[in-house]
């Protein structure tokens, strides 16, 4: 009797306890203001971050969700995801106490979806492992490894001159129209890793298509995760893209795989923050970009990398150089944060040398830690000559310059056609980095031989 007492006692004091912690108020704000980007509400209870359902009163009225990005005096701001027409004054906000967050899994692999994990292709996501938070927690510097092992990508000029390393950071800045998505798709498709995480920001609904068709492909995709959010959505889904490619990335790295991060482009992914802040009220600064924009960067680009008891993620991420200024705030503040940056000239493109790689403005800095002695003194040399020419080109081109002036400007005016050619790659082709290093050691080589 005393036991089945004791029983009933323990069961009720669970009961009670899960009560104690249990809030059956639900708090609720009401709206206040609202404009383009941003409303206003009185209340609730709500934390920066959070997710929050507003519903609107009357006949015509809606609902949306918003995200908190604010607070003001006894305000709250918000930023919806999605359109705000039927929302009035005195609409109801609901927190829901929890931030955005998406199901990961295996079953992601081959599909495009949004920036909240929903499917894009019509068919639902089976195989999910559970949920993750999107916007990530710090990692400690020294959880990371060593970058020992090259990233191999198919390209000649890219393999032999710029490597990259598993793990390393690396930025393309061109401006538009000089082969930046041809680059990304080839390296999506023929670079040697286990998953692909792309993540298209602010493009063009047109171009999302022909990207996964003719730029990816079938093969490309299989093994691909592609996260889409077009130019036409708001600010903060645009930013929250960024956060759910990476999210993906940190789960497949989780899972000891090689993943390979494309970012097309973290300027849009910039511009959406300055968005973002400007309608908060933080000041503007280097061309209108807000505090937060330049401060939201490395946060975004630290989580990829090399660590301890994982796989790597190698990130590549496009930055688009406004009116070819490489200059620009975003491009000088990206430059300082990556470990490389691959440069792409309107001036090659405009010749037909395709990747259009300008290899005495690109720079890798994990190269030295990635060649052997051998590649490294292949690639000086090789580096020298460009640059002689580079510094007589005028001369060179108006005919001003006459053979015997320079010994090695001569050596490198005879060169220069055959290292073009060998920097010249069709989008079809793929080289394995170790013959394409043995083709420019040749080629170096006859040069040598030459009298």
């Amino acid at each position: 009797m005393q036991l089945a007492e004791n029983k009933a006692f323990d069961r009720w004091s669970n009961y009670l306890g899960a009560m104690r912690d249990r809030d059956f108020c639900v708090s609720t704000g009401r709206v206040t203001k609202v404009s383009s980007l941003v409303i206003e509400s009185l209340g609730p209870k709500v934390f920066v971050g959070e997710l929050c359902k507003i519903t609107g009163h009357g006949k015509h009225a809606s609902s949306c969700m918003a995200e908190v990005v604010g607070l003001r005096d006894r305000s709250v701001l918000l930023m919806p995801f999605g359109e705000t027409r039927g929302i009035g004054l005195d609409g109801d906000v609901v927190g829901t106490g929890a931030s955005v967050s998406i199901g990961i899994g295996p079953g992601l692999l081959g599909r495009v979806i949004d920036p909240f994990g929903r499917p894009l292709d019509s068919h639902p996501i089976a195989d999910v492992d559970g949920e993750v938070a999107l916007r990530g927690e710090h990692r400690n510097p020294l959880s990371r490894r060593k970058i020992t092992s090259v990233f191999e990508t198919g390209m000649r000029a890219v393999d032999t001159f710029l490597p990259i390393g598993k793990g390393q950071r690396v930025g393309i800045f061109a401006g538009s129209g000089v082969g930046k998505s041809t680059l990304l798709g080839m390296i999506a498709r023929d670079s040697r890793c286990d998953v692909n995480v792309i993540a298209l920001i602010g493009e063009r609904g047109r171009e999302v298509g022909e990207f996964l068709a003719q730029t990816l492909g079938e093969s490309g995709l299989a093994r691909s995760v592609v996260v889409v959010a077009t130019s036409d959505q708001p600010a903060l889904v645009r930013e929250l893209a960024a956060h759910t490619a990476t999210a993906v990335a940190e789960y497949f790295c989780g899972c000891g795989k090689d993943v390979l991060l494309i970012m097309d482009s973290v300027t849009r992914f910039a511009m959406a923050h300055r968005e973002i802040g400007l309608s908060v009220g933080e000041p503007a600064t280097a061309r209108g970009y807000t505090p937060s924009a330049f401060a939201a960067l490395p946060r975004l680009l630290e989580r990829a990398g090399s660590f301890e008891g994982c796989g790597s993620i190698t990130g590549i991420y496009t930055v688009l150089v406004e009116g070819d200024d490489l200059h620009e705030p975003v491009s000088d503040h990206m430059r300082a944060i990556l470990d490389g940056h691959i440069v792409l000239s309107r001036d090659l493109a405009n010749q037909g040398h395709y990747p259009a790689i300008d290899l005495l403005k690109s720079v890798s800095r994990l190269a030295s830690d990635l060649w052997s002695k051998q590649e490294r003194e292949t690639i000086r040399a090789a580096l020298r000559l460009l640059s002689a020419r580079e510094r007589h080109r005028d001369m060179i081109e108006i005919g001003a310059y006459r053979h015997g002036s320079n010994s090695e400007v001569d050596e490198a005016v005879s060169v220069y056609p055959d290292i073009e050619r060998f920097l010249m790659q069709d989008p079809d082709e793929v080289e394995p980095r170790q013959a394409a290093f043995a083709k420019l050691q040749s080629l170096m080589a006859n040069r040598r031989a030459k009298p």
